[in-house]
């Protein structure tokens, strides 16, 4: 449609507003209460303007065809000016200093500062570590209350008190600290005023004096795009990019504000040498030296197979490539492997087996217009907050929501279906889903004709999975089961988003396959009548990690290591012969070091004595091997057993590239250095690759992203060039002048044949399950305010927020153990024994358990058990048998 501001015409789409048509013609206006990514209210009367004759908010006004708006007229200004100035006059005169959005405002209308006439009086509320309240600045827009409730979707604050007296407040009443407050940051991005601020930036800060630097952040993968300000060489805050492709202007607690540990002193900052007496300071050189001839001497006496490295998914693109090619190249051994292992290694082979590529078929752009969400085994309110977020909200405005978990978190609450299976009963599960699918003709039969193979071995399988028999198994009641499936199978775009619960299960590859069977048989992927399977990674370079070929018998981009082709290439580019045979896996790495024939254990970035399952063995392979070397930030649990500590720099002090969970290339850069003498560890292995002789080539991150597209002609078209200009660029893209590939199997699937494969499994019982010594199933995973082992969470403010692990217990059980809510209990496995306060919540189903791993003198990893996916050894996390017992003194 067509409007006429101040005699400029301008097109509008429909429902358009007419302070978009005031911007579309170059003009603007003030919008107190106002913020684009908001419902807007027009309480402030800040925006009037006057169309057709009569005065109007522009931000709540909507825009018609034909409609003359005039904007730039002496009465509309000097009305404009006398709403602001009205707001102004109740607040205190430091509410105009700095150059906040209100203060700004005023210096453009030519308010001064003795316009600001109010006293103080209300008070202030700063028992948030992250977020203050200054309430004599509160205006009650209502900015951050429709923040917190439409774009994070925690529903925490609200306006109480009455006319002037009306302001912010958290909604369950008492401080801002004990509230629901998720810490988010949206509420204090919004404030107009700064009556909501954080630490780092109080009312008056002049943002011009901060240096700014847009990087990736560094925690889960869904790669929020963040401005990083530095000032004095300290980060004073991290605000969300509005214009980030992913997060859209909003970012979670750990993104945002678990920055903290950046100026931990216990930060490592120079490498460490274990003597008779300990791990002992030593010059960068020694240490090189020490490990370049231990290394020397493992290959010389054992061959380079006894010789094995553990990468990292903290580190960025760049720094695996190269440590893998220090591997395969220096060293002469394929025994590299990163975390995926321990996570989604079961998405990577069960999506290349049905498609032919192992990331997430579609971008989350198109999963978030699906008209139902099949969101499994995840809990991404919690995991991967801002994902969540948005997930929430497409639901909160009527999309379909199925959840199957077997706890009652995050979205499930808001589901319109929740199936709660027995932990590893999920091809069980899927299985009946798509009996179903087939039994009620809720499949594509044209898709299944031209675009997928395997239906007659599936169909023969699915007939002994009908909704009883899988009630039977999974304790899902039949009739939740036949509500989902329809649900799932008559919606016009459906999209199924999965996590960990998934995959870390003994058949957690036949987990994906089955899943990814109810896509297939709806003809959900790779056409425009659904959106695929998409597995949300949980750190925040996990599938860039295996990517760049940090994995035993893939090259990078996944070439494998058998194959002549791909082996061919990666020896022309690197011009060495490589090997042929596939090298070990993280298990096999720690079997083989406490059987004695791994001499040389090398691990990027991960605390594998607090992340890995059945820790204690874990612990027993670190002090078997001959040579440990940690490459780190802290003193870990891990690094604690090392033999050599190498000092490392943290995301915010690299430059490079991440991958996040759709596929997206996105640029990290350095907001600052790393302390003393800490080093990136794309440093790192170049300086080891010298000390050992050998040149690496690859100067630079750049480089060796350039050199990767050699390599695996399936990146060869990103660039940290592009990505400069681009922000972000999805792979596979293979050509620098073209698009990447965001929606995958448009015209055919990756798959030798181009078909979708579906896969006939049947339900196999878990490692472990419940019997009369150990009646209990523990299921482990991530809560809200920290990240994995808690290395950096736990050095940051995040820990006030969620200062200890702890042990949900149902209601039920906890009556019939005479288990008090806070009370220390002892949970004991066939593998360890470890002591959790307990946590009364009906969050857990009657007979399970659920704890996090975050802080490592928990060891809750020694519970879990070394039962792992029969196709890629990723463990069984989800599913522990343990009992309970009440420690004596927490009887008294």
């Amino acid at each position: 449609m067509r409007v006429t501001v101040d005699g400029v015409p301008v097109d509008l789409p429909e429902g358009a507003t007419l302070l978009s048509a005031v911007r579309a013609a170059g003009l603007d206006v003030p919008t107190l209460c106002h913020d684009d990514r908001l419902t807007p209210v027009g309480s402030c009367r800040a925006c009037l303007v006057r169309v057709d004759g009569r005065l109007a908010a522009a931000c709540v006004t909507p825009a018609a065809e034909g409609t003359h708006v005039r904007v730039e007229q002496d009465d509309l200004r000097e009305l404009r000016r006398d709403a602001v100035e009205v707001i102004v006059s109740a607040l205190p005169p430091y509410a105009l200093e700095g150059d906040g959005e209100l203060a700004r405002l005023c210096q453009e209308l030519a308010i001064e500062p003795e316009a600001a006439e109010g006293g103080a009086g209300r008070g202030r509320d700063d028992s948030h570590p992250f977020v203050r309240l200054d309430r004599d600045l509160c205006i009650a827009c209502g900015r951050c209350v429709r923040m917190c409730a439409e774009v994070q979707g925690t529903f925490a604050l609200t306006l109480v008190g009455r006319g002037s007296e009306t302001m912010v407040a958290p909604g369950t009443g008492g401080p801002w600290g004990e509230s629901d407050c998720v810490a988010c940051g949206g509420c204090v991005d919004t404030c107009p005023t700064g009556a909501l601020t954080e630490p780092g930036l109080p009312v008056g800060t002049h943002l011009a004096t901060f240096t700014r630097t847009r990087t990736t952040c560094g925690y889960c993968g869904v790669g929020c795009a963040l401005d990083v300000l530095v000032r004095d060489d300290e980060v004073a805050a991290v605000r969300p990019a509005k214009d980030g492709q992913v997060n859209r202007g909003h970012a979670c607690v750990k993104g945002r504000f678990a920055h903290g540990y950046l100026r931990s002193p216990e930060r490592l900052t120079q490498p460490l040498l274990r003597r008779r007496s300990g791990l002992e300071p030593v010059s960068w050189a020694e240490a090189l030296d020490h490990v370049a001839r231990r290394l020397r001497d493992a290959v010389a006496e054992a061959g380079p197979d006894a010789v094995a490295a553990i990468s990292s998914a903290r580190a960025t693109n760049e720094e695996n490539y190269l440590i893998q090619k220090f591997m395969r190249v220096v060293v002469g051994t394929n025994n590299v492997d990163n975390c995926s292992r321990l996570c989604h290694s079961p998405s990577a082979a069960g999506l290349t087996a049905a498609f032919g590529l192992s990331g997430g078929t579609d971008p989350f752009d198109d999963v978030e217009r699906a008209d139902c969400l099949l969101v499994v085994g995840a809990n991404p309110i919690e995991a991967h907050p801002v994902i969540g977020a948005r997930l929430l909200q497409r639901v909160l405005h009527g999309t379909r929501l199925i959840v199957a978990d077997p706890r009652s978190v995050g979205l499930a609450e808001h589901a319109d279906v929740h199936l709660r299976p027995r932990p590893g009963t999920n091809v069980a599960l899927f299985n009946g889903l798509a009996h179903i699918l087939s039994a009620e003709g809720m499949v594509d039969d044209e898709f299944l004709r031209h675009r997928a193979t395997g239906l007659p071995e599936l169909t023969a399988t699915l007939e002994d999975y009908t909704p009883d028999r899988v009630a039977a198994i999974t304790g899902v009641p039949a009739t939740d089961l036949v509500a989902a499936a329809r649900l799932y199978g008559r919606a016009e775009r459906p999209a199924i988003v999965y996590g960990l619960g998934v995959t870390e299960h003994r058949h957690g590859t036949d987990g994906v396959r089955t899943l990814a069977n109810l896509a297939i048989l709806r003809g959900a992927v790779g056409t425009d009548r659904g959106y695929g399977v998409n597995p949300l990674r949980g750190q925040n370079n996990v599938q860039g990690a295996s990517d760049m070929g940090a994995l035993p018998d893939l090259l990078p981009g996944y070439g494998k290591v058998r194959d002549p082709v791909a082996r061919g290439r990666a020896e022309q580019v690197w011009g060495t012969r490589l090997p042929e045979h596939d090298g070990l896996r993280i298990p096999q790495m720690f079997a083989a070091a406490r059987s004695g024939h791994l001499r040389v254990l090398w691990i990027v970035g991960e605390d594998v004595a607090t992340t890995d399952p059945d820790a204690n063995r874990v612990i027993e392979a670190l002090d078997a091997c001959p040579l440990v070397i940690s490459q780190e930030l802290f003193l870990s649990e891990t690094a604690r057993r090392a033999d050599v500590v190498l000092p490392a720099a943290s995301w915010l002090e690299k430059d490079g590239t991440f991958v996040n969970f759709d596929r997206r290339f996105q640029r990290v850069r350095p907001a600052l250095a790393p302390p003393g003498q800490a080093r990136t560890d794309f440093a790192i292995v170049h300086a080891l690759a010298e000390a050992c002789g050998a040149d690496l080539g690859c100067a630079t991150p750049a480089a060796a992203l350039a050199e990767c597209g050699r390599v695996a002609p399936v990146f060869a078209g990103i660039s940290h060039e592009r990505l400069d200009r681009e922000g972000a660029v999805p792979w596979p893209c293979s050509d620098p002048g073209r698009p990447g590939q965001a929606r995958l199997y448009q015209d055919r699937f990756a798959t030798a044949d181009g078909l979708a494969h579906l896969a006939a499994r049947p339900y196999l019982p878990p490692g472990e399950s419940a019997d009369d010594d150990y009646p209990l199933i523990l299921i482990t995973g991530r809560r809200w305010a920290h990240y994995n082992s808690g290395n950096m969470t736990r050095r940051s403010g995040a820990v006030e927020l969620d200062p200890v692990d702890r042990l949900d217990v149902h209601p039920a059980d906890a009556a019939r153990l005479a288990v008090r809510d806070g009370a220390p209990v002892v949970v004991e496995s066939r593998h360890g024994q470890v002591v959790l306060p307990a946590c009364i919540t009906e969050e857990v189903s009657q007979g399970q358990l659920f704890c996090a791993f975050h802080f490592p003198a928990s060891r809750v990893n020694a519970l879990t058990s070394s039962h792992a996916d029969t196709v890629t050894s990723c463990p069984e996390y989800k599913v522990t048998a343990v009992r309970l017992r009440v420690r004596p003194e927490a009887q008294e």
